[in-house]
């Protein structure tokens, strides 16, 4: 039995944590703040409950795989998965009003040849087809084994663009992509928004961000009934029956090292704890890779959240989520979630809504940019008024049916996660830029989890990243992940 120091107890870190109590180590984590979750985080006032972080959840086989593995209970019976239908509504700039269904390529198609005509529908239909070869090509290296020490092959985009124009070049961005195979200025946009998202930007993010939209609507959307927190609340009680052992309001300081390879971990106030073996599920100054802030994944952006308490019932034809894509003075994309769980709200006569802008931040743990020094609270209601007013498109007298609001910002994130910026998933192509740190750091002993490390950001990916680094210490250098 090793003994297991865990840095952080965001959700990439709990998994892992428990997936290593399973396998008969002894693991302590070890948490800067007063609770578990990182980012999965939620808001409670006057009996109005909002997430703050992910509002929904995909892949959830990544979660129902930790439980099978970590106890006899499986996922659904410790929380309640909601497959979201429709998966999103879009409303556009010209007034294009678009139901996507959830997990289904062909009601995409249908719905969008309804709407916009032209053949809207197949060429997106035609464009997933390629999304799909892109999928294929990088599943496994990107998302199911630790990276490879020679990463080269995953710098070269693997999207099979078509080939248009008179020098017959193929597309190299995502927005390339949208203006020159899908040909209308709705599908691009369409596009672009799973793109910004995830907090890249769809001019310089590469063609492969095509998975993107291939893995919402093949996969589909699923919602956690009480809010996406009950999620977090549901895998720190697993760990805690795997007899892990939280420290809270416990910082580390730094990764201790002795004959070339971890040996614990550095205190806040100059404590130690010696550990056989060290998981980084977050960001630490002096751990190889770091700090991971710099990083090029998730395109130094942060996320602004309006929570909106609200007078009058949620109508019941309401979709869960819709994608407000802005016209001019506008945020690009405005997502307006209405989940219609009466666990989040006082009672009848409420609604409980948030709206969430993905924002570009200053990389790195410092600055903050408008988001942070003086005037930052005034800086934000300004903003949030726009977004207010954007998301009016969607909810019709919205700013009449406001009670109050909490208006949430990338300082925010920093102060519950330690970073600004909310990191993306990782992508082929552009170079390898947007690699994530490997799991398998640099230092022996020490291993990465959390979205910060391969395979990148999302609840899904962070669960991913807890199985590679527990596979990684469980099973030597020959672990090659999930087969």
């Amino acid at each position: 039995m090793a003994r297991i120091a865990v840095i952080g107890a965001g959700m990439g870190a709990m998994a892992a944590a428990a997936r290593l109590a399973v396998a008969g180590h002894r693991v302590t984590v070890y948490e800067r703040t007063t609770t578990y979750g990182g980012a999965v985080g939620s808001f409670a006032r006057d009996g109005f409950v909002f997430d703050t972080g992910p509002g929904l959840l995909q892949l959830p086989a990544v979660y129902r795989d930790l439980f099978v593995k970590t106890g006899r209970e499986p996922l659904e019976k410790c929380v309640q998965l909601v497959q979201v239908d429709p998966a999103s509504r879009h409303l556009f700039a010209d007034g294009t009003d678009v139901l996507l269904p959830n997990a289904s390529r062909a009601g995409a198609v249908e719905a969008l040849d309804a709407a916009l005509g032209g053949g809207a529908g197949a060429r997106w239909g035609a464009f997933l087809d390629r999304a799909r070869e892109t999928w294929d090509r990088t599943r496994r290296p990107l998302l199911e084994e630790p990276l490879p020490a020679d990463t080269a092959p995953l710098g070269r985009d693997p999207y099979p663009a078509l080939r248009t124009g008179l020098l017959r070049r193929s597309a190299s961005t995502l927005g390339e992509v949208g203006s020159r195979e899908l040909r209308d200025p709705r599908l691009t946009a369409l596009l672009a928004s799973y793109a910004l998202a995830h907090g890249f930007d769809p001019l310089t993010a590469p063609a492969s961000a095509a998975v993107l939209p291939y893995m919402e609507q093949t996969f589909g959307n699923w919602y956690v009934r009480g809010g996406m927190r009950a999620l977090a609340d549901a895998v720190y009680e697993r760990c805690l029956a795997r007899k892990v052992a939280f420290e809270f309001s416990a910082e580390v300081t730094d990764v201790r090292e002795k004959d070339g390879r971890a040996c614990g971990v550095g205190l806040a106030g100059g404590g130690c704890a010696e550990a056989d073996h060290v998981v980084a599920g977050a960001p630490v100054a002096g751990v190889p890779s770091g700090p991971w802030p710099n990083r090029e994944t998730g395109a130094r952006t942060g996320r602004v959240v309006v929570c909106l308490a609200l007078r009058g019932d949620r109508p019941a034809d309401t979709a869960h989520r819709t994608v407000v894509h802005g016209g001019q003075g506008a945020p690009p994309v405005v997502t307006v979630l209405r989940p219609g769980d009466p666990a989040l709200i006082p009672g009848p006569g409420h609604e409980s809504l948030t709206l969430t802008v993905t924002v570009p931040v200053p990389g790195g743990t410092g600055g903050g940019g408008q988001w942070t020094g003086e005037d930052a609270e005034a800086r934000a209601e300004a903003f949030a008024d726009r977004v207010v007013a954007a998301a009016e498109a969607a909810v019709p007298g919205l700013r009449e049916r406001v009670l109050w609001r909490e208006v949430r910002t990338p300082a925010d994130t920093l102060r519950e996660t330690g970073a600004l910026q909310v990191p993306g998933p990782a992508l082929a192509g552009a170079g390898g830029r947007l690699l994530p740190a490997p799991n398998r750091s640099p230092l022996p002993g020490l291993h990465l989890a959390g979205g910060w490390s391969h395979p990148g950001g999302g609840l899904a990916h962070a669960g991913m990243s807890g199985a590679l680094a527990a596979g990684l210490i469980v099973e030597g250098e020959g672990f090659r992940g999930s087969q």
